[in-house]
């Protein structure tokens, strides 16, 4: 089963911006482009729900520059077992969008380009369109999200090119007065392609998450209705507690 935050759910990609600082007569000219990034460590990395990793961890990471003008390019990386994407060892996820916020209400357009090394002389990279709605009120924060790749080789399961649709939801909340946030995530994948194992299937997933300054430790419970069995005889599609440590620069 090959990949994609989330997950961008999921919640895939997650770059967070650098702070900013106030400004006195002796520091230089606010720049127009902000660059930062991201490293991780998981326990199992979940892709709509299906383990990339035979259940096992995972070293993540990325990096990304943004705009004033609301354009953005990005690059993530994780490891991943050899099932997925036809022996290749790792994924690599180029992105690049335009995200604007309209009075509370934020509209992010891009484009994912997934790409395998070392898979073997296959077929398994691909292009996936993303568009996504989010508004925070408060402490809540909701957001809807749908995910097209049109019709290609590498999406194939035996019936020439296919295409693939991920729509899903996405809400979280921020305890007041703590550093915690606790999360909600519900998505269906619409097949028959690579990505949904043959046939359609949707996943969710719950979860806390505990932030230190620039650290993020968070602990979450992922589940599907699908059924996938990895060449290990692992059900990788199978429910399961997730941990992970990140850090924001």
């Amino acid at each position: 089963m090959r990949t994609s935050i989330t997950g961008l759910s999921a919640l895939a990609i997650a770059i967070l911006s650098t702070p900013a600082y106030a400004q006195d007569e002796t520091d230089p000219p606010e720049s127009s482009v902000t660059i930062s990034g991201s490293a991780t460590v998981v326990s199992d990395y979940r892709f709509r729900g299906i383990s990339q990793t035979d259940k096992h961890f995972a070293l993540q990471g990325g990096i990304g520059l943004s705009h004033e003008s609301g354009f953005y390019v990005s690059v993530w990386g994780s490891s991943i077992d050899d099932y997925v994407a036809n022996g290749s060892d790792q994924e690599i996820d180029f992105i690049g969008g335009w995200k604007k916020d309209f009075d509370g209400t934020v509209l992010d357009v891009g484009l994912l380009y997934y790409f395998y090394p070392g898979g073997n002389g296959a077929n398994t990279d691909f292009f996936e369109p993303y568009v996504s709605v989010s508004h925070t009120l408060g402490p809540v924060s909701a957001k809807l999200t749908a995910n097209y790749a049109w019709k290609q080789n590498a999406l194939t399961v035996g019936n020439g090119k296919e295409d693939n649709l991920y729509v899903a939801g996405d809400f979280s909340t921020a305890i007041p007065e703590t550093p915690l946030t606790l999360s909600a995530h519900i998505g269906h994948s619409f097949g028959p392609s690579y990505l949904t194992i043959g046939d359609e299937y949707t996943d969710w997933n719950v979860g806390v998450s505990y932030s230190y300054r620039n650290l993020t430790l968070g602990m979450q419970y992922v589940d599907t209705d699908g059924t996938f069995i990895a060449p290990s005889g692992k059900n990788v599609s199978k429910g399961g507690v997730l941990a992970s440590l990140g850090v924001a620069f």
